[in-house]
């Protein structure tokens, strides 16, 4: 009897993780075919950015007046699963969709990763109803979502698979949520390949030998990825705090904020640092990056998403963390892709808190001969980056949260 229960068990989960899989892959396919044809016809026609600010003010009045339940995005997943109240509202899929898309149409710097996370959060979640789930399995179907999204967008399912868990470790992660964020992330990647779909291909052709002089180098850079990361989140923060402050009519926050960007990018001639910069970061493996180039997509991207347009985070990260590393290659002896793929990933993981994910995305991205490199990069960066992530609602526990809290207790005694 048990058995045959436990076996019914197991094909539901496995018909639940297809479905979620299925549809999150679907919908991160759409959305890479949307974008990538947001960016052309952008790139053909830069005079579109001037319309930013009133794409800005669609996103803003869909929010207000018919989003505010979804309105913290990433954040809204992360509370949800820590104290389950209410279903995530499937709306939230149509509307981070749509406002990502205009976003990018019109040139405002962001990414994809938050509104893949979304979309696959609130298809997850809806099956909470369908199923009629207790608390606990509502919580694996988040981690389905976020596991699904992630994976789907960025073509790494082992990656996806292990963010989703590390970016909850807030609380303790039953074995069957384990499994089975793999087994969605899979069915979520592989949809994406049905699709036609393809995504951005990177390497790394030399990887040298990991002696002491070459880990002499490493940690220096992987420290000053790691402050990058800092920097990033804190200027996103920053922004949206005081936009807060400064507007009081929500809507208006992106509007004004679109006329702000188009204003100073425009006259620039910066159409590098608009959408997601893929061409910028694909460049920085092979050629030296400008010295600025890290520091103006922190700017403009803290300031587009802390205005109130959609997108993510993660892309925008990438290409800090490629061009900074990039542009490191003229001071530090080592390979300019090897250093532009280390950046890539622990920029990645100092924001975010996730330093295992991102060492398997690396070894996905970048293939196993660079894992060591990776691996070093990741791990120190999650630890020079600070306590504060892009996620205000994620708890940070593990190690870094140990030793922030020795460092304060130890600063609370002496001063």
């Amino acid at each position: 009897m048990n058995f045959t229960k436990n076996i019914l068990l197991s094909l539901k989960w496995i018909l639940i993780c297809a479905l979620i899989g299925l549809l999150s892959g679907s919908a991160s396919a759409f959305l890479l075919v949307a974008l990538e044809w947001a960016a052309q016809l952008r790139t053909q026609n830069i005079w579109l950015i001037w319309f930013l600010p009133f794409g800005g003010l669609l996103i803003g009045l869909l929010y207000h007046y018919y989003g505010k339940d979804v309105a913290k995005g990433n954040n809204l997943l992360l509370e949800e699963y820590k104290t389950p109240k209410k279903t995530i509202p499937l709306k939230m899929a149509p509307l981070v969709l749509l406002g990502t898309i205009i976003t990018h149409l019109f040139g405002g710097s962001a990414g994809r990763e938050g509104t893949a996370v979304q979309m696959g959060g609130a298809i997850s979640d809806q099956f909470n109803r369908i199923f009629k789930l207790d608390t606990t399995d509502r919580k694996t179907l988040i981690i389905l979502g976020i596991s699904a999204g992630f994976a789907s967008v960025f073509g790494t399912p082992l990656a996806g698979a292990i963010f989703a868990l590390e970016v909850l470790y807030c609380s303790k992660i039953s074995l069957k949520s384990s499994i089975l964020s793999f087994v969605v992330a899979f069915f979520a990647y592989y949809t994406v390949e049905i699709w036609g779909v393809h995504h951005t291909q990177y390497s790394i052709p030399v990887i040298p030998e990991l002696n002491l002089e070459n880990l002499l180098w490493i940690i220096p850079s992987s420290i000053l990825f790691g402050l990058a990361a800092m920097v990033f989140s804190r200027s996103t923060h920053f922004w949206t705090s005081l936009l807060k402050k400064t507007i009081s009519y929500p809507p208006l926050r992106p509007y004004v904020g679109g006329i702000i960007f188009a204003l100073i990018v425009y006259p620039l001639g910066a159409s590098k640092f608009m959408g997601l910069g893929i061409p910028t970061i694909v460049e920085a493996f092979s050629k030296p990056s400008e010295y600025y180039d890290f520091l103006l997509k922190i700017l403009f991207t803290g300031f587009i998403l802390g205005s109130g347009f959609k997108g993510g985070e993660v892309t925008p990260l990438f290409f800090v963390g490629a061009t900074l590393g990039s542009a490191l290659s003229v001071f530090i002896p080592l390979p300019i892709a090897l250093l532009a793929g280390m950046g890539f990933v622990a920029v990645f993981s100092g924001a975010t808190h996730t330093p295992l994910a991102c060492t398997i995305m690396g070894i996905e991205l970048f293939g196993i001969e660079s894992a060591l490199f990776i691996g070093i990069a990741c791990f120190i960066a999650y630890l020079a980056s600070g306590s504060i992530g892009i996620y205000h609602s994620q708890t940070v526990k593990g190690v870094k949260y140990h030793l922030y809290e020795k460092i304060k207790t130890t600063r609370l005694k002496y001063f």
